[in-house]
């Protein structure tokens, strides 16, 4: 499963939450154009995503919602929770967290670390907030494998050796400046203000159009 391309893994835990929607509301079986349709995308493609993982399902009343939640799950996680840690506890960092722990899944954050005096040594949204200084000794004793970096774009860069040399094993970056880390350390950069002015762009680009119409 290896080579699964990293947007089926993306429309995969797309295709869970939708499904565990379903199910909460009590649909038992979806079929391929409908959740297509959720998602803006071809039936085409979800029967590929699902093929791809090898998920094979009599069709003519469409997926088993509930299977297909077990068979995308024990695709996605791990046996075990996967432990995260938020590097940058401000709003942002708050808010991750509040949205992360308060589903049931197998990434819990259980930790966080800043360099502000008045956050060190607090618990923050029911986790502890340690001193940068501590970083690789608590990575290393809470067994982080993730960490989520929402601290200033400024200090980020700085970022790169401690996080190699804690063992981190994914880094999802959530400031504007790109980084870059050495094979076997899996990395995604996101940055908001880009999605933002693209979204922007492209309704400004709508409205400019309507205008040119009228």
């Amino acid at each position: 499963m290896s080579d699964i391309p990293e947007k089926t893994i993306e429309r995969l835990s797309e295709y869970r939450r939708t499904l565990l929607s379903c199910h909460n509301q009590g649909i038992t079986h979806i079929f391929s154009h409908v959740l297509a349709g959720i998602h803006g995308i071809t039936a085409v493609q979800v029967r590929r995503d699902l093929m791809l993982i090898g998920f094979s399902s009599d069709t003519k009343k469409g997926y088993d919602v509930e299977v297909l939640i077990d068979f995308i799950s024990n695709i996605l996680d791990g046996p075990n929770v996967m432990h995260v840690g938020v590097i940058g506890m401000g709003h942002l960092g708050q808010a991750l967290t509040k949205y992360f722990n308060s589903r049931k899944s197998k990434l819990r954050i259980v930790a966080s670390f800043d360099v502000d005096e008045e956050k060190v040594g607090q618990i923050i949204d029911d986790i502890p907030c340690f001193d940068m200084a501590h970083f690789e000794h608590q990575v290393q004793k809470l067994d982080i494998k993730i960490v989520i970096l929402s601290c200033p774009a400024t200090i980020a860069s700085d970022l790169v050796v401690p996080i190699i040399n804690a063992g981190i094993k994914g880094v999802l970056n959530f400031t504007s400046m790109p980084l870059n880390f050495p094979r076997g350390i899996f990395l995604e950069n996101y940055d908001i203000t880009t999605v933002l002015e693209k979204v922007a762009y492209f309704v400004k680009e709508a409205e400019e159009g309507v205008d040119v119409q009228n």
